[in-house]
């Protein structure tokens, strides 16, 4: 894996990129929360989206974080493994 590790050094050493990496590092972090969540519930997609009265697409299309949830999907996804949101804004380093 050195060489991914590599790339991604080589990557970020661009303004540019980094900037989109650290704007997105929040959006993957949800996702994988959310992805992380319904795997400890035990639920496949289709379960989940039955819960929340839409549909598997619905709920793929929320775990593949090509697009920004709105907070009410994030918050009927979290209702639907038993779950709630919590959201902490902190200090910018």
């Amino acid at each position: 894996m050195a060489g991914l590790a590599d790339l991604k050094k080589r990557l970020l050493a661009s303004p540019d990129v980094k900037a989109e990496y650290d704007r997105l590092g929040p959006v993957y972090a949800l996702v994988g929360a959310m992805v992380e969540a319904r795997h400890a519930a035990g639920l496949t997609q289709k379960q989940v989206a039955a819960r929340m009265g839409t549909t598997q697409s619905v709920v793929a299309r929320l775990e593949n974080a090509h697009h920004l949830p709105s907070l009410d999907l994030v918050t009927r996804f979290a209702a639907a493994l038993g779950r709630r949101v919590e959201f902490e804004l902190v200090a910018a380093e």
